[in-house]
């Protein structure tokens, strides 16, 4: 379709050159021909030859090349609009009609011959269909990234057929890459392309992503290792087999969501729509209006306006005593200034400001791993003030292991910790939680089998913990003695609890000092402790470590150097919340939010936000879905090939937090960019349209037709020009933030941190009583001071309701502050 434009226009250009570029050089053959007051050629009385080459000159571009404008600007007034179009055709046809006119009317009067605008439409729309060949080559580059990603598609693939014993390639054979389907086996030689999503069966190799995630880096692949479709298999073979095929690859996903930002329209763009549906009416009008005020300032000020005619100028082309009449030098000056004024407007500037910027801002983020869906978040990125970050995935590396495991029943010989290691891999070889998954993983390598027992009656509630019943345990504790004993598979059934201290309070489970006191001492280290429960009595703890990206605190420190305020939200206790928050550096952390009550948390934020301003989600879009829908920008990171977060506005593909700086940078360098677009079109057209209309003329500042149409065809082109300056963005350097006041708060980023229990407090309280219960209170005396503590505390103030939260439900806990409310 775009080609299909692109040649159109050509095609339009070169039959309008063909004619203009003549047109335009015999015009000037005859002004410097005949300037000596000698007679130019007459065919007949009232038509110069000069008049008869310029109709022959401007016929064909006007009813053949110009057929194009005619198309364009019927369908635009059949559906109740106005575009450049209908200008166009209102130039050119004035223009046309006229000089036919006063060309015939002079013959019939006997009259000499006129000047005429028959260099107009050839002139005009030589420039324009100019312009419009050159804004769409333009065009077409704003969507570079796209075309280099659809160029990542492979067309074929090597399809192998294994033995089935020997597990070595019996066959193999070249087929389309559309043909491949899943579970087939490819194999993908050094220097080959990846055909489709796949994991690798057999081979070590590094593959090249950096087309998709912007990571230059190559990627280690190894057997079970996940590869992308369309990615370079840099120096091993590999064989693969195929996950994800046709639509649901994703490099396809990525093009799909690409190509639906690009014709996405941004919330600006609705203004310059509002604009556009004024423009041409407007000008119309005003082209009207100069024509109307130039005939009444030719009639009763006829001395002032007669030098500033053509017929001024070219009065050597007439004999002395038949100079035209005052009428047709006013018509002549009137409908002169008219149709430039038709000429120079340019709705398609103030049309092209956003969509272009879009598309190259949306293109650039693609081909560096930052997918933004549409030009409604990458707009409102540009505005975020607020940004929530979950902890497990995003802040964290997302890879939790167990780092220590405890028996609180040292005396029970039946208790021992491969009996409680096996209870509780089992149980958790049912769940899909990231902790289950470190439990589950460390239990395989401590009894070194990936078998286990049966576990029955699984149930789990997310932010507390699970419950099951599990049974067949015993040959698993008879492999790590050693014993070789038989055991059969029906021995002894156990109910089993595994969670966080409400999970075993909820199951009327008390949590002794004994325990709390060493679930403590690792949650003050940042981890987090799950204690199992059996048949109603709580056993042991294993303590899990997350560690912080190594990114995470010059990336907090850069986005608060924004004047961005920084949270931290996450379901596990205060203390572990506490201890990852002093690591990274955020200073207001809300502990114990279920994921249910996460998306809550965000419309709170959202309803005491200031008007304009947003905020943001950061999570890994899986357990915390809602609070990314919920959220003004919400933002999925590390997503790799599942790209199709559906809750997420903007989708990161590297597992790099980084990249949410780079995400706003991004939206804040083309806001920036459309900006200046459209205040480059507003003065093109405040500064063109009077020029063209003739107001400057007593200075001796005015326009011909044809300049007026070379101008608004380069108003287009340079906005276009403009747009692909976007094209020099890259990610920032995380380093250049690594500065003097980077080190001072680093030293600092273990200081005042409030930590906040729950959404509770918050939901129980009405808006307008939040304030007013404080009136009376003796807390209203520490308020002032506490809000400047607070301050001083965050780059960002603090909201109303966030600043009475401090005050209510503060009590000393465990040397540190904890905040029982939320805000």
């Amino acid at each position: 379709m775009h080609r299909r434009e692109t040649r159109k226009w050509r095609n339009s250009f070169l039959l309008s050159a063909l004619f203009a570029i003549p047109a335009m050089i015999i015009m000037m053959a005859f002004m410097f021909k005949w300037k000596n007051h000698e007679e130019s050629p007459q065919v007949i009385r009232g038509l110069s030859l000069e008049n008869l080459i310029m109709f022959l000159f401007s016929t064909p571009v006007q009813w053949i090349s110009g057929r194009y404008f005619y198309i364009q600007a019927f369908k635009a007034l059949k559906h109740g609009s106005a575009n450049m179009d209908v200008l166009i055709v209102m130039a050119t046809t004035t223009a046309y009609l006229y000089s036919c006119i006063v060309v015939l009317f002079n013959i019939m009067q006997n009259l000499p011959s006129p000047i005429t605008f028959f260099d107009v439409p050839p002139m005009l729309m030589m420039f324009v269909a100019l312009g419009r060949w050159l804004e769409h080559i333009a065009k077409g580059k704003t969507s570079d990234a796209l075309t280099k990603l659809l160029s990542l598609q492979p067309p074929q693939g090597t399809l192998v057929r294994l033995d089935e014993t020997t597990g070595t390639i019996i066959e193999e054979k070249t087929i389309l890459a559309k043909l491949i389907q899943r579970n087939d086996i490819l194999k993908v030689v050094p220097g080959g392309t990846i055909p489709t999503d796949g994991r690798v069966i057999e081979g070590t190799s590094t593959c090249d992503e950096s087309l998709l995630t912007g990571e230059a880096m190559p990627v280690e692949k190894t057997v079970g290792s996940q590869v992308v479709g369309g990615t370079k298999n840099i120096n091993g073979m590999l064989l693969i087999c195929a996950t994800h095929v046709g639509h649901e690859t994703a490099l396809k996903q990525i093009i799909k969501l690409v190509e639906e930002a690009q014709t996405s329209k941004a919330p600006i763009q609705a203004l310059a729509d509002k604009i556009a549906g004024y423009f041409v009416p407007v000008i119309v009008g005003f082209s009207g209006i100069t024509l109307i005020c130039w005939i009444i300032i030719g009639i009763t000020h006829f001395d002032k306006i007669e030098k500033y005619s053509m017929y001024h100028h070219s009065m050597f082309r007439h004999h002395v005593g038949k100079v035209p009449s005052n009428t047709e030098v006013v018509l002549e000056l009137a409908f002169r200034f008219a149709i430039t004024v038709l000429s120079i407007a340019c709705p398609c500037a103030l049309g092209l400001a956003t969509p272009t910027a879009v598309m190259v801002g949306t293109g650039v983020g693609a081909s560096q791993g930052i997918l933004i869906k549409g030009g409604e978040p990458l707009e409102a990125a540009h505005k975020i003030r607020t940004i929530v970050f979950d902890k497990t995935g995003t802040v964290t590396q997302g890879k939790p292991t167990v780092v220590d495991t405890r028996l609180f029943l040292p005396n029970d010989s039946y208790w021992t910790l491969p009996r409680m290691l096996a209870i509780a891999g089992t149980a958790e070889n049912c769940s899909e939680h990231p902790l289950g998954k470190a439990i589950r993983i460390y239990c395989k390598d401590y009894f070194g089998c990936e078998q286990f027992g049966r576990c029955e009656d699984f149930n789990s509630i997310w932010g507390y913990g699970l419950s099951a019943k599990v049974n067949g345990i015993e040959f698993l504790i008879n492999k790590y003695i050693g014993s070789n004993h038989n055991v059969s598979l029906n021995d002894k059934t156990y109910s089993v609890l595994i969670g966080n201290r409400e999970w075993m309070e909820r199951n009327n489970m008390h949590v002794t000092n004994e325990v709390d006191s060493a679930m403590s001492k690792h949650e003050y280290d940042g981890h987090t402790t799950v204690l199992i429960a059996i048949d109603k009595t709580i056993i042991g703890m294993i303590a899990i470590a997350d560690r912080i990206k190594p990114t995470a605190p010059l990336t907090i420190f850069a986005l608060q150097s924004m004047g961005i305020n920084v949270l931290l939200v996450t379901g596990d206790n205060v203390k572990t919340a506490r201890a990852i928050a002093a690591q990274i550096g955020i200073k207001n952390v809300y502990a114990e939010v279920l994921p249910t009550q996460k998306e809550r948390f965000i419309a709170i934020l959202k309803e005491n936000s200031a008007k304009g301003d947003k905020v943001a989600m950061v999570g890994d879009g899986v357990n915390d879905s809602p609070a990314l829908a919920r959220a003004d920008v919400g933002i999925a990171v590390g997503t790799g090939a599942d790209v199709a977060v559906e809750a997420a506005h903007i989708v990161l593909i590297r597992d790099a937090l980084e990249d949410v700086l780079a995400a706003i940078l991004l939206s804040k360098k083309t806001v920036r960019r459309i900006r200046f677009n459209f205040l480059f079109a507003v003065i093109y057209n405040l500064i063109g349209v009077p020029i063209a209309a003739g107001v400057f003329l007593p200075i001796g500042i005015s326009l011909m037709p044809w300049m007026a149409s070379a101008a608004m065809a380069l108003s287009s082109v340079s906005v276009v020009m403009s747009s692909l300056l976007l094209r020099n963005f890259h990610k920032p350097n995380l380093q250049k933030y690594a500065t003097q006041e980077f080190i001072f708060w680093s030293m600092n980023k273990e200081k005042n941190i409030n930590v906040h229990r729950g959404i509770n407090d918050v939901e129980r309280t009405p808006n307008d009583s939040f304030i007013s219960s404080l009136r009376g209170s003796r807390l209203v005396q520490m308020f002032s001071g506490a809000v400047s503590a607070v301050r001083q505390q965050t780059s960002h103030p603090l909201y109303d309701k966030q600043k009475a939260a401090l005050l209510l439900n503060t009590n000393a806990h465990d040397e540190e502050t904890e905040l029982q409310v939320l805000a």
